[in-house]
């Protein structure tokens, strides 16, 4: 969608679509935001979170990222958008979940597979790709190399679990949990029949969401 289709939506918003809302956005403005919950998914613009879950202005605190990657926790002076955005979410705004949300036909995941030129066009990006290896080594042990289909897909569910263990590592999220105030969620949402699976820990499998 370009530029000018952008400003033509807006105006369509502020005359008309902005009206159903308007209470809620003054009632918001007052009151501050307080979402309960956390939704981190990827920046893929497929993946639409107030879409996906019907979710209404002040509902869902949102961080989106490419591969919807969480950083191991790392205590320095660095910056960390992501690192900052959990940190945000549960020790300021304390919401009570937090879900991870990974999807079919990922780029970031498929990107685990290929040879990125070193350029300093690419430099983030390369680095940043480090956090999907253990998902993909996982997922060739698990289900060999030879069906190319069936390894990313199983990349993209494992990358998953392997963020979720990694929100574990920030001494707030660790904490929460073990005191029962914040629950943990792994999702994976099929692009192309929005159907969403869900995590069960008992069975360390995906599940999908009933109907």
């Amino acid at each position: 969608m370009k530029i000018e289709q952008l400003i033509q939506n807006y105006r369509e918003f502020k005359t008309i679509h902005f009206k159903e809302y308007e209470k809620l956005f003054e009632k918001l403005v007052h009151r501050g935001q307080s979402p309960k919950t956390f939704f981190i998914g990827c920046s893929d613009s497929r993946v639409v979170p107030d879409l996906i879950t019907g979710a209404k202005p002040g509902d869902l605190f949102i961080f989106r990222n490419i591969g919807n990657f969480v950083p191991p926790f790392k205590p320095d002076n660095d910056f960390h958008a992501t690192a900052s955005a959990i940190e945000y979410a549960v020790s300021v705004l304390e919401v009570h979940d937090i879900v991870i949300v990974g999807h079919s036909h990922c780029g970031a995941c498929a990107s685990l597979f290929k040879e990125l030129p070193d350029s300093l066009e690419l430099v983030h990006t390369k680095t940043w790709l480090r956090l999907g290896y253990p998902a993909k080594e996982e997922a060739i042990q698990e289900v060999g190399e030879e069906d190319k289909e069936l390894l990313l897909r199983t990349t993209e569910r494992l990358n998953v679990v392997v963020q979720l263990a990694n929100l574990l590592t920030y001494p707030a999220v660790k904490r929460r949990v073990e005191e029962g105030r914040l629950f943990l969620h792994g999702w994976y949402y099929k692009i192309e029949s929005g159907e969403i699976e869900y995590f069960d820990e008992e069975s360390e499998s995906f599940k999908p969401i009933a109907l």
